[in-house]
């Protein structure tokens, strides 16, 4: 046996104890004829005593151990003489007086610091290509251990309630479902390919057709597309099902679930219980974006309205063209500097917005309610009417002292500007308790919206998503007005999960499809497995995928879900480790029937 215990075991009743222990140095100290050394596994730190009087052999090895050797230890455990515990470590009553040291795998300086919590710093391409090195860090550590509890929970939580967990293909069909599908080639059959799973979208429906009734997965999932921090080429996510269901079903699952969860991964209070249900509407209104951070207030206002016939013509104009004028308020921010205003300006402008108007509010309205003179200070009043003045106050709520911020764009510039502005605000103002989980559901999504770039409807969410039941008949009259049983899943403003209420019916995704500009052979060639299933019987059925990466990141408190995976690829999608992607030899693409064209001819 090459170790006894685990390195974070050992406590003060067990002085006495004969051990062995083994690990990876994680610091050492060399007093002469005493040499402390830190060892470490995956599970804690233990101090390593060797005293050249008494162990004169263990002592020569311990002399030539350096960082990140790996070494066993075996010795008798004794309490730490008073006055030199280490109360930061949970093994710190107690030493191991080491009588002998054998040297398993010697190590060549890491290209960065590995012991505490200090590779932080380093440049992420760096850890990235150590990844192996970056893992023994203990907050990457702790990260994958709490991966792997929640995981544990998930599939505990799920089986306790009838759920089946089912392995589904990776190697499917590529039919249209959002993002681009990574592709495979089939040596067997030239010039066909098979598509990685977005999701396991179509399986999970052929499985209520089934009549397995509840079925999960974690499971892998492969899309092509940009990446950003809360995105990777592949990820995993808690895949879920069930038949017999409706939205509220499904909702009443994933709630308290989420709750058991965080009661045990997290110190960290949940803001509301019930969950808030708010509609895509009321989020796109008062937040400018469908997944609302609610840990803090500071929600939009519209004064689009108030402003349709002013004399500031960046106001008119905008609401003419059919665009918002919209704002924001920065509590305590009347006093802020031009410098600080041109800072949020410069903020705002990456997401399309041309500039912010502002208001500070410096004092309280006159005995007629109407803020005047020294009340106010804006370089825009002069163009505003008194009642506009004072509509805008009051619509924003900002009370003395603080900044109203206006964008005046289209809706798909002015959202996004006030959304980012409102969070950067938080950060700024220290509005965000960052001690608070705060969930909230996101509601009746459009089904449809209209893509300028292929000049037709596509689906918001997926193809399979059902219509609400009252706007079936405005599916072809008055498809951007239609509402779907889709359902998001937000925490502190992030999207852990999604989902919807399936179309079981072939009739309605014939229907479907065909709005999506879709004849019948198309449908036919991508889907005709699908509507045949549901010729012979189909419950109906519904529901929702978490992402794993995302969930654990905000528990873990990491700015990406990189930091919770244990092999992530660079923004770009590149794997520094193993060096992929990568070419491949003139054979295999023989093999495959396939040939690589230079892009540049």
């Amino acid at each position: 046996m090459l170790k006894s215990h685990s390195c974070g075991v050992l406590r003060a009743e067990d002085a006495g104890k004969q051990v062995t222990l083994a690990g990876w140095i994680n610091r050492r100290r060399d007093h002469g004829g005493l040499i402390f050394l830190d060892v470490r596994d995956r599970f804690g730190v233990t101090q390593v005593t060797i005293n050249s009087d008494n162990q004169p052999d263990a002592h020569a090895v311990a002399a030539t151990l350096r960082s990140e050797f790996v070494v066993q230890f075996h010795g008798t455990v004794q309490k730490r003489p008073p006055g030199f515990e280490n109360p930061d470590l949970p093994t710190g009553e107690i030493e191991v007086i080491a009588d002998k040291v054998v040297i398993l795998s010697e190590a060549r300086t890491p290209p960065f610091v590995i012991s505490g919590d200090q590779g932080d710093d380093v440049d992420e391409a760096v850890r990235l290509k150590y990844r192996y090195l970056d893992l023994r860090r203990p907050k990457l550590a702790r990260n994958m251990a709490l991966r792997h509890n929640i995981v544990r929970f998930i599939r505990n939580y799920l089986s306790d309630r009838d759920f089946l967990e089912i392995e589904t293909p990776i190697l499917l069909k590529s039919t249209p479902e959002g993002a681009r599908d990574f592709v495979v080639p089939s040596r067997m059959h030239a010039g066909k390919f098979y598509a990685l799973p977005q999701s396991p979208q179509q399986m999970k429906q052929l499985l209520m057709v089934a009549g397995m009734e509840r079925y999960f997965q974690i499971a892998r999932c492969f899309r092509d597309e940009d990446l950003r921090a809360d995105r990777q080429p592949e990820f995993t996510q808690l895949d879920l099902e069930m038949s017999f269901v409706d939205q509220g079903d499904i909702m009443a699952l994933i709630e308290p679930m989420l709750i058991e969860l965080s009661q045990q991964v997290s110190s960290k209070r949940i803001l509301q219980t019930p969950f808030p249900v708010i509609s895509w509407d009321d989020a796109m209104d008062k937040y400018g974006i469908d997944r609302p951070d609610i840990r803090f207030g500071q929600t939009l206002c519209n004064v689009s309205s108030l402003v349709a016939e002013s004399g500031f013509g960046v106001f008119k104009n905008a609401v003419a063209a059919g665009g918002l004028v919209k704002g924001v308020v920065y509590p305590g921010g009347a006093g802020m500097s031009r410098r600080e205003i041109d800072e949020l300006t410069e903020f705002i402008k990456p997401y399309g917005a041309k500039g912010l108007a502002w208001i500070g509010v410096t004092g309280e309205p006159d005995s007629d309610g109407h803020y005047t003179g020294d009340a106010l200070r804006s370089q825009i009043t002069k163009f505003l009417s008194q009642e506009e003045i004072d509509g805008i106050v009051s619509a924003s709520g900002a009370g003395a002292g603080d900044l109203i911020l206006l964008v005046a764009d289209q809706p798909d510039v002015t959202n996004p500007s006030l959304a980012n502005l409102r969070l950067e605000i938080g950060r700024r103002a220290g509005l965000i308790d960052q001690n608070l989980l705060a969930f909230c559901w996101v509601v009746d999504f459009p089904l449809l919206e209209y893509s300028e770039d292929e000049d037709r409807w596509v689906a918001c969410h997926h193809p399979f998503t059902t219509a609400q039941d009252a706007d079936w008949p405005r599916l072809e009259s008055e498809p951007g007005k239609v509402k779907a049983k889709a359902y998001d899943v937000i925490l502190n403003g992030w999207e852990i999960g999604g989902g919807s209420i399936r179309i079981h019916r072939s009739d309605h995704q014939m229907r479907l499809f065909q709005r999506l500009g879709m004849n019948e052979a198309e449908v036919d060639e991508m889907f005709g497995h699908l509507l045949e299933a549901f010729t012979y019987g189909a419950p109906p059925h519904g529901g929702i995928a978490l992402g794993i990466e995302r969930v654990v990141a905000l528990y873990a408190d990491a700015a990406s879900i990189r930091e919770v995976m244990a092999f992530p690829k660079t923004a770009t999608g590149t794997d520094l480790l193993l060096e992929a992607p990568s070419p491949v030899s003139e054979k295999q693409l023989v093999e495959l029937h396939i040939s690589v064209r230079d892009k540049k001819k």
